[in-house]
């Protein structure tokens, strides 16, 4: 798979995750796990890069007695799947007609 969409698809991935409530990233990674694999080191790269572009917003709260980081998806995130889901119907589109070219030709 291209990287740049890949890269893309684990940002919705991501974001998606938080749709429910806001999360850490271990939970993050546990939630995605039957979905997808991804890594500590693939992950917190992508959490900040979602937080630069303001999608997530991320604040600290004290469990167990340490300070944790959660990331709660913003508005803008939110929009980030809206549009990813959008685009995604014309991309099953060209799926859709790539495979039936390829089954009418074999």
């Amino acid at each position: 798979m291209d990287v740049q969409l890949k890269r893309g698809m684990l940002d919705i991935c991501v974001l998606s995750a938080l749709l429910k409530e806001d999360s850490y990233g271990y939970k993050i990674i546990k939630d995605l796990q039957p979905y997808v694999q991804i890594s500590e080191s693939t992950l917190y790269p992508i959490l900040r890069r979602l937080e630069t572009a303001g999608s997530v917003s991320v604040y600290s709260a004290e469990h167990n007695g340490r300070l944790r980081k959660y990331y709660h998806i913003t508005p803008m995130g939110k929009d980030k799947i809206k549009e990813f889901l959008e685009e995604w119907k014309s991309m099953m589109s060209i799926y859709n007609f790539i495979e039936k070219e390829m089954k009418e030709h074999d």
